[in-house]
């Protein structure tokens, strides 16, 4: 049985995750999800509807009733009010049941693919044979998010990016529900010192070993 080249990218917010994973995808030609606009989603879905964010049962009802179509406001869903609801939402049983199902389709699309989010290696695909868990420092993880949104005209202090930085980590480690955790087979790549390159050739080259291992074809 061929195995299939799944690329599974998990790590903390702003550690670069998501332009690696995409990259990456790029380069192997496969599909890439980036699995925390599903969870943005959600979040942003209660919100537009009204409702709150502590309501579990309406965040499965619009996670259950969510399309790919839904994914497609990259601005909106990448935003920070989209970060903090995501990360609220993300904790909830029934939200996470609901898109496990159409995360680990997508992961099981013949030849492979790219999924990024925190996670992949342990819960959506651990049996994907190259698995990388990218971090780096809270600071710098802040300030290049700070940059990013502050690059696009949102009004935020560094100091409260950093602060939300922390607060969603310690969520998302401390959640009951897949917590995020590096798998035990996962390389981890801290980009903290690295440019985009030099983090990107990195990944690429435990890709490459990964690919090697598990006798798979390259691009």
């Amino acid at each position: 049985m061929t195995v299939a080249l799944i690329i599974a990218v998990d790590g903390p917010a702003a550690s670069g995750k998501g332009t690696v994973a995409a990259r990456l995808a790029a380069l192997y030609g496969l599909p890439h999800l980036d699995t925390g606009l599903l969870y943005r989603a959600v979040g942003v879905g209660v919100l537009d509807a009204g409702g709150s964010l502590d309501d579990e049962a309406a965040a499965v009802a619009v996670a259950r009733a969510l399309k790919a179509e839904n994914l497609h406001d990259a601005d909106r869903l990448t935003s920070g009010e989209a970060g903090e609801a995501a990360s609220r939402v993300a904790g909830y049983p029934g939200v996470r049941a609901a898109l496990l199902e159409f995360q680990r389709a997508f992961a099981a699309q013949r030849g492979g693919a790219v999924l990024d989010g925190r996670d992949i290696g342990t819960v959506i695909a651990p049996d994907a044979p190259a698995k990388l868990f990218i971090t780096a420092t809270p600071e710098v993880r802040a300030l290049r998010r700070w940059k990013q949104l502050t690059g696009r005209g949102d009004a935020i202090a560094y100091e409260d990016m950093l602060a939300d930085i922390m607060r969603r980590d310690e969520r998302d480690a401390g959640r009951g529900a897949a917590p995020m955790v590096q798998a035990q087979d996962a390389v981890l790549l801290d980009t903290t010192d690295m440019d985009i390159e030099t983090a990107f050739d990195a990944a690429r080259r435990i890709v490459e070993a990964a690919r090697v291992r598990h006798g798979l074809q390259g691009p």
